[in-house]
């Protein structure tokens, strides 16, 4: 068959079926989703056919979000989970397959971070926010890989935006350090696990109004006018549509990217002359 040929064949297979960016069937497990961008994933996947895993460490933030998705119309399960703890993550993804069978995407959103100067980070700070940024997403990705590579499943690691994870924010020293680790473990794990048809990638974004960000920041999603050019902001939906289409066959080619989604790109201005 020559390629072209092939190509319209896949082409016919994906018009008698599902839309190859559908998550129909799936079963997706999303870290830190009782709120901001975790949150927004979880209810977009379930909107699009997942079966949604949600976990925080707190049962009753996750379970209202669980109860929203079902009443839209999906399926979620909420666990309490710290993903610092090897034998909680075990156990998240064993109520997984429990429920429904495996897992066929990994969203590793958990994270925590406060600003403060290196100078004064105290060694349980600097492990803290080390442990639940970096450690997290090694002791999910690691525990839920079988499953992972039966079915040739995703993990999308949520990391930082290109300028702070390689080049540093100031004041976030421990935060920038541990996302510029997760985005180096994404293209590492990536070439390790292409053999097992297990795609890994990074969805980096920059600032998004998110509620640490309202508070922080004094701005939320309702102040965000899409008419302003400078897109400095982004809505928590504008990285789920990115997380929906990296969980999805559309994606099929793309292993071991980081995706910076940070708007208007920031370019150096000429000095005058």
């Amino acid at each position: 068959m020559k390629p072209q040929d092939e190509t319209r064949d896949h082409l016919n297979r994906e018009t008698t079926t599902s839309s190859p960016s559908s998550l129909e069937g799936t079963t997706a497990i999303v870290t830190g989703a009782s709120s901001g961008i975790g949150e927004i994933i979880a209810e977009r996947f379930a909107a699009d056919g997942a079966n949604v895993v949600i976990c925080s460490r707190d049962q009753k933030n996750v379970d209202a979000v669980a109860k929203r998705i079902e009443e839209s119309g999906g399926t979620a399960l909420a666990v309490e989970c710290d993903v610092t703890d090897r034998e909680a993550v075990e156990a998240l993804v064993t109520a997984t397959v429990e429920e429904f069978g495996t897992v066929d995407v990994l969203v590793n959103n958990a994270g925590t971070r406060f600003m403060t100067d290196f100078d004064v980070i105290s060694e349980d700070e600097w492990k803290t926010v080390i442990d639940v940024n970096l450690h997290g997403t090694y002791h999910c990705t690691q525990a839920a890989g079988k499953y992972l590579k039966e079915g040739g499943g995703t993990v999308i690691n949520i990391g930082l935006s290109s300028a702070a994870s390689q080049r540093g924010t100031p004041h976030l020293s421990h935060y920038s350090a541990a996302k510029a680790a997760v985005i180096n473990l994404t293209t590492t794990l990536a070439y390790e696990w292409a053999g097992d048809d297990v795609r890994v990638n990074c969805i980096a974004p920059g600032f998004v109004a998110t509620p640490a960000i309202e508070s922080g920041l004094g701005i939320s999603a309702a102040d965000i006018d899409r008419n302003d050019v400078e897109r400095w902001i982004a809505l928590p939906i504008e990285i789920a549509d990115i997380a929906q289409l990296l969980a999805s066959p559309a994606s099929s080619h793309i292993v071991g990217e980081t995706i910076t989604v940070d708007g208007v790109p920031r370019i150096e201005e000429m000095p005058e002359r």
